[in-house]
Order: C-alpha cells, then sequence, then structure tokens
C-alpha cells in the first residue's frame, strides 16, 4: 500500500532524526540504510539522495551498496511478498516449475510488482527448509512439498 504524503514526511523526519544519531559512529552507512529500508519499504532515490547528503558521501556510494546486499530493495514491494526457493534442494525436488507457475498465474516476473501492488515476486536461495522442499513463502508463511498444482489455490488465499 502507497504511503500517503503526510507518511512520507512522518517517516522522512524519523529518518533525519536516526541520521543525525548515528552519523558520527564508524560505519554508518548499513545500519541508515537498514533504517530506511524498514521505514519506507524500500530505497527510492530520493531516500538515497538524502543519505548521501546526509552523510557528505556520494550517492553512487550508497546506491552501490543498495543493489550490493539483496537486503536492499530499490522498488516498493507488494503487499505479498511471494519467495520461492531455488536453492539445491529445492531446486533439484521441482522448485523451478513451482516459480514457473507463480510467475504464471500472477503475469509478473521474479523482482517485480504486480499492478495492482498486491503481489512481489523473489526468487530467493536456501530458506532453511530444505526437508520440505520445494519451498515457497508468503510473507512470513512457509508452504512447503510444493507442486505447480497448489500454487493457484496458495496465491488464491492472498487475493
Amino acid at each position: 500500500m502507497a504511503l500517503t504524503p503526510k507518511e512520507i514526511e512522518a517517516k522522512t523526519e524519523q529518518l533525519k532524526a536516526f541520521i543525525a544519531e548515528h552519523k558520527d559512529v564508524d560505519g554508518p552507512l548499513m545500519p541508515i540504510m537498514q533504517e530506511a529500508q524498514n521505514l519506507f519499504g524500500y530505497l527510492s532515490l530520493d531516500t538515497q539522495e538524502l543519505i548521501a547528503d546526509s552523510l557528505g558521501i556520494p550517492v553512487t556510494d550508497v546506491y552501490g551498496v543498495a543493489t550490493f546486499y539483496a537486503q536492499f530493495s530499490l522498488k516498493p514491494k507488494g503487499d505479498n511478498v511471494v519467495s520461492v526457493c531455488t536453492g539445491t534442494a529445492c531446486y533439484v525436488k521441482g522448485a523451478q516449475a513451482v516459480l514457473d507457475k507463480v510467475v504464471e498465474i500472477l503475469g509478473i516476473a521474479p523482482g517485480e510488482t504486480t499492478d495492482d501492488g498486491k503481489f512481489t515476486i523473489q526468487e530467493t536461495r536456501c530458506l532453511g527448509c530444505c526437508g520440505l522442499a520445494p519451498v515457497m513463502t508468503i510473507n512470513e508463511t512457509v508452504y512447503g512439498r510444493l507442486t505447480p498444482a497448489d500454487i493457484k489455490g496458495i496465491l488464491e488465499k492472498y487475493q
């Protein structure tokens, strides 16, 4: 769900306060970026520029960190984040077919968000549920021992 201008302003003020508290400690960039991600759900160019300007570093430094670490997103995520594990155990047990079915049903590729903002698909590596392979999570809920036939019914719960 998109933030209102008032919510954006309030979160920006929270981020500015966090930056002020942390900018003079060693290695402030990662904690500041993590706080920004927590506040906004992603790191927009405006947020990256605010962080860079506040720390006196080039925005390319912030962007470089944001694109290096998988924990950061440069685009807003949907209300429901669908993560399909394609780690070795899941892949061997058919994860690609599960991922292909999610893509087919939602009509978007991994890394994309549906136009209505309801779903984002992420292809992930090991979720630590190898005994349940293949595995998919939606938000914090784990679905295991999946087949492509299971996917439609699971996604319908979140429509």
